[in-house]
């Protein structure tokens, strides 16, 4: 039967997963106790404020090699959770004027997803909740990139394919750079089906 509707997103590639159009929110002090909520939801666009623990000055002249170069004041270390720390780089006004449209490179580590345990943390987790933390990241990381700008995301076998989708869809596929394969190992490693698992993958 003909229709004059129009799908939506009609010739687009488009990865869905459950609770996509929802955001996640920590619930407790484990590295990944979230919950999905509506990305409405007062709690999500409370931005924490950073309070400075130590600082690190830079040597004197006398002191410092003649081969390093100059200091520089725009260092800083944040620790603590990535959704707090890129809302308040983007959002407050101290923070927002240094950094907001001026980063020029990202490079973010996420969890490989193995379904291994480590002793820092459980590196398995489902894929809706890896899939939205990803693309909640981007989000915020968004408004801090220059126009240069370049996002390097650094993965292995196990949820790169899926992450090309999200980034396609957040930043645009006509961004997209390169898959730079990364060698992590000087000789392969049949630990996978007699496949080598030598090297990562780094999306640019």
């Amino acid at each position: 039967m003909a229709s004059n509707s129009t799908p939506r997103h009609q010739g687009r590639l488009e990865l869905t997963w459950t609770d996509k159009d929802k955001t996640l929110l920590s619930t407790g002090d484990g590295r990944y106790d979230y919950t999905f909520v509506d990305p409405t939801d007062y709690r999500v666009s409370e931005v924490r404020l950073l309070h400075e623990a130590d600082r690190v000055e830079a040597p004197t002249p006398a002191s410092r090699p003649a081969e390093l170069p100059e200091p520089t004041t725009d260092n800083l270390l944040i620790t603590g959770d990535a959704m707090h720390a890129l809302d308040a780089l983007a959002k407050i006004p101290a923070y927002s004027e240094k950094y907001a449209g001026k980063v020029k490179l990202v490079y973010i580590d996420p969890p490989f997803n193995t379904g291994q345990a480590f002793a820092q943390y459980e590196d398995n987790i489902t894929h809706s909740i890896w899939l939205t933390l990803l693309r909640d990241r981007i989000r915020q990381i968004r408004p801090l990139l220059a126009d240069d700008a370049s996002v390097w995301v650094h993965l292995d076998h196990m949820e790169s394919h899926r992450c090309r989708v999200v980034l396609d869809e957040e930043l645009g596929e006509n961004n997209f750079v390169a898959e730079v394969a990364w060698q992590k190992a000087d000789s392969p490693r049949n630990d996978s089906k007699l496949l080598s698992t030598s090297q990562d993958t780094i999306l640019v």
